[in-house]
């Protein structure tokens, strides 16, 4: 069967490289690129079912199919009126909130003895609720000719720059239109439908969860993507060609040397102009889309370690904004949407983390002209996305043992209310 390896470079970096590197200079030039050629011809990997992946089926089954697990459980009183689909996704870990909706269409959902087929019903305090999960729908995905900005490419590996908005791979409520689409219209592959998309297509609320997405890896029958950014986080990604590529590349995204820098923008300023957030994250049980920094002890199956490294670049707008750098040691779901909400400077854009239009529009009015608050208030209403760009990524190439280094910077929808931001006002840090 053939297949293409995808893999986004790690986002973290040793502690102490974090500590004593500068801060990238912002927006630097063109990539640097050492002994490679600008343009070499595309090579198909062939590979076969067997070659790859981890034996152990046990292992394996319980991570790629919950086809028949059950729950049955009594809503607590605490929680109040909830969504079925809600409250069954926050029961039950590693399922995707869309196979939940799934299982419950599907008519093997029951509240009270009764079956329910409405994702949207509300279970109450007392509500007995019965649910088995159906079976795993696998995907496909099918080459498609998205244009693609290519970064840099060889014969093993090639970096993109994704734009906001766009989908990583295929996953339910998102079968096309995805970067896997358009590598495979670019590397002249045909349709792919393999065991590790199954188990993505499963876990696509777990966006850019280092482990998760290692472990799912090398689990599954073939490689496959084993990191990637959210749909609205725009910036830099590189894909592997070959085995030998993808393998060196996920060592490197394991042990963290992989060099990855994040650029945002923020509602406020944080409090000290650089920092080191140490808080676990983990998944809030009342909107199972959203992680959550949970502070304390970490209690197993509740959170996970999380550190994120912030420094502030640029005050803006007399403080009403911040254009801030993140350097991370860990690569957990959201971990800089959830960390910048935890110290109170949520990500412009980003409505599911507390980063909306009428926050930011209430830090702003008080510092800016009345004349530039309606020109920046259109400007946020077309954002639709978290102002969180991927703007540097250096790695070590797996063939030539090089180092290279790339950089490209935000879009024009961050470029835009950053340039609105600092007209408003602007202060080196």
């Amino acid at each position: 069967m053939l297949t293409f390896y995808s893999l986004s470079c790690c986002i973290a970096q040793p502690t102490k490289g974090l500590q004593s590197s500068p801060s990238l200079p912002f927006f630097p030039g063109n990539p640097r690129k050492r002994g490679f050629p600008s343009k070499v011809l595309l090579r198909i990997f062939t590979v076969h079912s067997g070659s790859t992946g981890n034996s152990n089926g046990e292992n394996q089954s319980q991570r790629i199919n919950y086809a028949g697990m059950r729950l049955e459980e009594t809503v607590e009183a605490k929680l109040g009126k909830l969504r079925l689909d809600s409250w069954i996704s926050s029961r039950i870990s590693g399922i995707s909130r869309a196979r939940i909706q799934s299982s419950i269409k599907s008519r093997l959902v029951s509240v009270n003895g009764k079956v329910v087929d409405k994702v949207s019903h509300n279970v109450k305090a007392g509500d007995k609720v019965s649910c088995t999960i159906s079976e795993l729908q696998p995907l496909r995905a099918e080459p498609e000719d998205i244009p693609l900005e290519i970064v840099y490419e060889d014969e093993h590996l090639l970096v993109v720059n994704k734009p906001p908005h766009m989908v990583v791979h295929p996953a339910p409520g998102n079968p096309s239109g995805t970067l896997v689409n358009g590598i495979l219209h670019h590397c002249s592959l045909p349709t792919v439908a393999t065991s590790s998309l199954e188990v993505l297509s499963d876990m696509e609320d777990i966006s850019d969860d280092e482990e998760s997405h290692s472990t799912l890896c090398s689990a599954s029958v073939r490689p496959g993507i084993v990191h990637r950014l959210d749909k609205g986080t725009s910036g830099l990604l590189v894909v592997a060609k070959d085995e030998h590529a993808h393998a060196h590349l996920s060592k490197q995204f394991q042990q963290h040397t992989i060099q990855r820098i994040y650029v945002s923008l923020t509602s406020g300023v944080p409090s000290a102009s650089m920092g080191r957030i140490d808080i676990p994250i983990g998944r809030d049980v009342n909107n199972r889309i959203r992680m959550t920094a949970i502070p304390g002890p970490i209690k197993q199956g509740q959170a996970r370690h999380a550190a994120s490294r912030y420094k502030v670049i640029e005050i803006l707008a007399g403080g009403g904004s911040a254009l801030v750098e993140w350097r991370l040691e860990t690569g957990r779901t959201h971990q800089i949407r959830a960390h910048a909400k935890y110290i109170g400077i949520p990500l412009l854009g980003d409505e599911v983390y507390g980063g909306t239009k009428s926050l930011a529009l209430s830090r702003l009015r008080p510092r800016i002209p009345p004349s530039c608050l309606s020109q920046l208030s259109l400007l946020l209403s077309g954002l639709g996305r978290p102002c969180l760009h991927a703007l540097a990524l250096g790695f070590t190439h797996p063939h030539t043992g090089e180092e290279i280094h790339f950089s490209r910077p935000p879009p024009p929808d961050f470029a835009g209310i950053l340039s609105q931001l600092r007209k408003m006002g602007m202060e080196k840090v």
